[in-house]
C-alpha cells in the first residue's frame, strides 16, 4: 500500500465529497483501515451480481443490490462496484502494487524496477523539464503522442515520455502477451494491454513518490495520449486515483466512446474490430462484441470513475472511425456523476475543432490545456468546466438513458470544486424558476448552465424555460433538454427523464452559444 501523499490544494474540497479523510471500517474484517490512494474503494465489499442486460446506458447511481446512492460519501463504494465490473467484463484485472517497486528519478529520466512472487521486470521513461528550478508537476505522455508537449512545458509541467510497448507489446497473440506486465503476471494473463499500460503509469507514480520530490512533485501527476494511447490514458486515469489530470485524445472505440452507442454509430470502429485489432481489451470482452447490451458497464461509468479529479476529453469529429458522437454520449453521461458530486467544473469535453488530421496539435485546445494544467497540477486558477461539442458529431444523452441524476446529500464531507458563479436568473413564473450560470467564456462564445427549480410546493410534471439571446448569438449545442429558437428567443423543454421534479427538486441543462459572451436575458420558467 502506498503512503498517503499530500493532495494538491484544488483537490481538498472535491476529494472530500467522495472519500472520508478519517479511517473507514473494513466491512470484511471490522478493523480500521485507510483506503489505498491508488484505489480509494479497495476496502469496499463488492457484493456478487451484475445489472440486468439493457440496450441503454446503465445507471451509474444504482448499486448492484438495486438501491440508489443518496449521499456523496456512498460514491466511493459504488465506484468500487463499477471498477470490479469493468475489470471483469472489459479490461481485465489490474493487480495491486507489486511486492517491490524501486527506481530512480533524475532530471532526464526515470527507471522502474518491479518484483513480485519471484519474477522481476524493469522499464524506463524519459523526462523533459520546463524552465525553472522545480520540483515540477508532470504529465505522463504515452507513446510520444498526446496533449501538446510545448504547451505542457510552457505551463510549468514536466513531460514524462513513457513507451507503453515496454509494458505491454502490440502484435502478440492473446495467449502469449509480452512486456513488463506480462513478465510478472504471465503471458497468458487475460488482462488487456490498456490495463497493463495503466499499471505501468501507476508504477511510474510509485517511483516519483519514493524519490523525495527533488525533481518531480509527488502530488501532481497527469496522463495523456492519443489514439490507442488515448485509450491507455483514459484507463490509466480511471483506475489510479493518484492521477490528478486525465487527458485522452481521439481515443475511439475501446476508449471514451460508449460501447452501446458505438455499436450503432455509422462509420465508428465496430466493437469486434477494436477487440481483434490488438489485445487492447481484456479477453472477456470478446463475448460482448456482438451483444453490447449484456455489458454490465459502459464507458460513461468509466468516465465517472475519474470523478471528482480533473478530466479533459478531446475528440476529432472529422474521422468517423473515431466515434466522436458516442464519445460525447459517454462524456455527458459521466458528467452527470461529476455534477451530482458537486464537481461539475472538473470535467471538460472538446470536439469542436477545424483540423481533421488524426492526433494533430490543435490551437483550439491550447488555452483549455493550459487552464487544466494550472488548475489540477499547479493549484492555480479555476476549473475550466467546458463542453464544446461539434454539431456534426453530437450525441443525445437523453436517447440513451431512462435514469435521472439524483441530488446527493453532502453529509458533512464537503462539496466539489465547482468554480463559476451565479450570473443572475429568472424570477418564478408559475410553478418553477430558472437560474443561469456562466460556466466558461472564450473568444466567439460561451458555455452556460440553467438550473430549473420547482417552486410549486408539490410535485412538478414538466417544465419550459425561455430565454432571450443577445444579438448575433445562436445555440451551438444543448444537452439535458430539447430546444427550439425563434426570433432570438430560445425555448427549452424537459427531456422524458428530467421533467418530473419533487417538491424543491431541481434539474439542470447546459448549452454552448456562439457569438458574444453576453448572458441571456428575460429568463423565465413555466410548467403545464
Amino acid at each position: 500500500m502506498r503512503f498517503h501523499r499530500p493532495r494538491p490544494r484544488w483537490a481538498a474540497a472535491a476529494a472530500a465529497a467522495v472519500l472520508s479523510l478519517a479511517a473507514v471500517l473494513s466491512s470484511q474484517t471490522g478493523a480500521a483501515a485507510q483506503a489505498d490512494p491508488e484505489d480509494g474503494g479497495a476496502d469496499c465489499a463488492v457484493a456478487p451480481g451484475r445489472p440486468a442486460s439493457t440496450a441503454l446506458l446503465p445507471d451509474p447511481f444504482t448499486r448492484l443490490d438495486g438501491t440508489r446512492i443518496t449521499r456523496t460519501s456512498e460514491w466511493r463504494c459504488r465506484r468500487a462496484e463499477i471498477r470490479e465490473l469493468a475489470e471483469t467484463a472489459v479490461y481485465g484485472q489490474k493487480p495491486p502494487k507489486p511486492g517491490s517497486v524501486t527506481g530512480t528519478v533524475s532530471r532526464t529520466g526515470i527507471t522502474v524496477n518491479v518484483s513480485h512472487q519471484g519474477r522481476s521486470a524493469s522499464f524506463t521513461a524519459s523526462v523533459d523539464l520546463p524552465g525553472g528550478t522545480g520540483p515540477f508537476p508532470a504529465v505522463v505522455v504515452l507513446g510520444g503522442t498526446g496533449a501538446d508537449t510545448a504547451t505542457i512545458k510552457s505551463s510549468g509541467a514536466a513531460v514524462i515520455n513513457l513507451d507503453p510497448y515496454a509494458i505491454g507489446r502490440e502484435g502478440t497473440p492473446r495467449s502469449n502477451k509480452q512486456g513488463a506486465f506480462y513478465t510478472l503476471y504471465g503471458s497468458s494473463s487475460s488482462t488487456g494491454l490498456l490495463m497493463a499500460w495503466s499499471w505501468g503509469v501507476s508504477r511510474v507514480i510509485d517511483v516519483i513518490e519514493q524519490s523525495g520530490g527533488g525533481v518531480l512533485r509527488a502530488d501532481a501527476t497527469g496522463v495523456t495520449g492519443c489514439s490507442r494511447f488515448g485509450k491507455g490514458a483514459f484507463v490509466a486515469g480511471a483506475f489510479d486515483e493518484c492521477v490528478d489530470l486525465t487527458m485522452p485524445i481521439e481515443s475511439g472505440t475501446g476508449g471514451v466512446p460508449a460501447f452501446r452507442s458505438a455499436a450503432r454509430e455509422s462509420g465508428a470502429q465496430p466493437l469486434s474490430s477494436a477487440y481483434s485489432e490488438q489485445p487492447w481489451l481484456g479477453d472477456a470482452f470478446g463475448s460482448y462484441t456482438g451483444n453490447p447490451a449484456a455489458l454490465p458497464v459502459d464507458t460513461h461509468q468509466i468516465v465517472a470513475m475519474v470523478a471528482p479529479r480533473g478530466l479533459f476529453i478531446m475528440e476529432n469529429p472529422h474521422v468517423d472511425w473515431l466515434g466522436a458522437t458516442s464519445g460525447s454520449v459517454a462524456a455527458r453521461g459521466g458528467a452527470e456523476v461529476y455534477r451530482a458530486l458537486g464537481a461539475g467544473q472538473n470535467i471538460s469535453y472538446w470536439s469542436d475543432v477545424q483540423d481533421g488530421t488524426h492526433c494533430a496539435s490543435r490551437s483550439e485546445w491550447s488555452g483549455p490545456l493550459r487552464q487544466h494544467i494550472q488548475r489540477f497540477l499547479l493549484g492555480s486558477g479555476s476549473a475550466p468546466g467546458v463542453f464544446r461539442v461539434s454539431p456534426r458529431e453530437s450525441g443525445d444523452l437523453s436517447a440513451w438513458r431512462t435514469w435521472q441524476t439524483p441530488t446527493l446529500t453532502d453529509d458533512g464531507t464537503g462539496g466539489g470544486d465547482n468554480g463559476g458563479g451565479d450570473n443572475g436568473g429568472g424570477d418564478p413564473v408559475g410553478a418553477c424558476a430558472a437560474d443561469f450560470t456562466a460556466v466558461n467564456t472564450w473568444s466567439g462564445g460561451y458555455q452556460g448552465e440553467v438550473e430549473v427549480r420547482n417552486t410549486s410546493g408539490g410535485a412538478l410534471n414538466g417544465w419550459t424555460v425561455t430565454m432571450d439571446l443577445a444579438s448575433g448569438q445562436s445555440i451551438a449545442s444543448l444537452w439535458n433538454g430539447r430546444h427550439t429558437t425563434g426570433g432570438g428567443t430560445v425555448t427549452v423543454t424537459n427531456t422524458p427523464w428530467n421533467g418530473a421534479l419533487a417538491a424543491d427538486g431541481t434539474a439542470t441543462f447546459g448549452f454552448t452559444a456562439t457569438g458574444s459572451a453576453a448572458a441571456p436575458t428575460g429568463i423565465g420558467c413555466s410548467s403545464p
